[in-house]
């Protein structure tokens, strides 16, 4: 089993959104507000081989000025993430302008995979179709992504439509997209992640872990917290699952000692 460990540079700064995007919904990344450059360092430092960065972070730069920051740190690039609401007609051709510019430069800067979250819950509640909406969107997704030649994962993800195990099984029968698990969200809505794995290991071609503290609320190094990620590493083995697993960790005092910690988690659970 090939495993190579990858890191998110989500956690170098405040997460935040392009405010274009209040306005022009082809402008609405995500970003985190720091500088890539120590990022990567800290990131190749903790001993990662790749890593994933949003969107927003993505094009900051041009993917050549991109390869040269990664190939400097020794780093390749894993995947980008984006977002987006996908279930307003009237909303997708731009939501899916944008993830074709994104997936455009993502392949031109190396990367290999594209991330995928979203599928939005309106205010007065979610509508029956709303899920066959988000799946086939998903799979115009899947597809913006192949003539890029990126493989498209979607990422269950707290606050949308797809949450909790039900959610989760019911939209991986309504779009062909690849399985992103994020161990902390599938956790924290209530799912099993390990059994979540073996579940759609056909499926799975990039994992995100993080740990999960549920009191008070919180993601944590994969050392701590009340989430089992040895468990999940061992049904990820069991499925003879081999591609890049990317720790990652939405905010921490100390960037560069959480990704230190994950790795040696990794490093001893993939021994």
């Amino acid at each position: 089993m090939a495993l190579k460990m990858a890191y998110h540079a989500n956690c170098w700064g405040p997460l935040g959104g392009n405010a274009m995007g209040v306005t022009s919904i082809t402008q609405l990344t995500y970003r985190t507000f720091a500088n890539m450059d120590r990022a990567f360092a800290d990131i190749a430092r903790a001993g990662y081989e790749g890593v994933e960065i949003f969107d927003g972070n993505l094009l900051d730069d041009t993917p050549a000025d991109l390869r040269r920051k990664l190939a400097d740190a020794g780093l390749e690039l894993v995947s980008t993430y984006s977002g987006g609401n996908f279930i307003f007609p009237d909303v997708l051709p731009e939501e899916l302008a944008r993830i074709e510019r994104v997936a455009a430069a993502a392949a031109e800067a190396g990367a290999s995979h594209y991330v995928i979250g979203g599928g939005a819950k309106r205010a007065d509640g979610v509508l029956a179709d709303d899920y066959k909406r988000l799946g086939d969107a998903l799979d115009q997704v899947g597809d913006i992504a192949r003539r890029a030649g990126l493989q498209a994962h979607y990422h269950p993800h707290l606050s949308t439509i797809v949450e909790g195990p039900a959610e989760v099984t019911r939209i991986f029968d309504l779009t062909d997209l690849d399985f992103c698990p994020d161990t902390a969200h599938l956790a924290a809505a209530g799912g099993d992640p390990a059994a979540q794995i073996r579940e759609f290991a056909g499926r799975i071609g990039l994992v995100h872990l993080k740990g999960l503290q549920r009191e008070p609320f919180g993601f944590t190094p994969l050392d701590t917290g009340d989430l089992d990620n040895g468990a999940v590493i061992q049904a990820l083995k069991d499925t003879d699952y081999s591609g890049w697993v990317m720790a990652e960790l939405d905010s921490w005092p100390d960037p560069y000692e959480g990704a230190a910690r994950s790795h040696a988690f990794l490093k001893r659970h993939l021994a």
